[in-house]
């Protein structure tokens, strides 16, 4: 893991501690989850885990594939 520094005022700093602490985290952990967030790492972690698990599902829509029409699914 990288270490990263950060140039930030020293009262949004205290005021991010104090925050985190009420939230009991810190702002390691904010920043972290942000940062996550923000270059989607989350989202391609779920995604790959979907496919992964899609691939080895035996699930289908019936020995022959589909056996209905979208207007049979839409027949009120």
């Amino acid at each position: 893991m990288a270490n990263l520094t950060l140039t930030i005022d020293d009262r949004l700093l205290k005021a991010a501690r104090v925050r985190a602490l009420e939230q009991g985290t810190s702002v390691n952990a904010l920043v972290r989850s942000y940062l996550e967030h923000f270059a989607g790492e989350r989202a391609r972690e779920a995604v790959t885990a979907f496919l992964e698990r899609s691939a080895e599902s035996a699930a289908s829509s019936g020995r022959d594939g589909r056996s209905w029409t979208r207007d049979e699914l839409h027949e009120r």
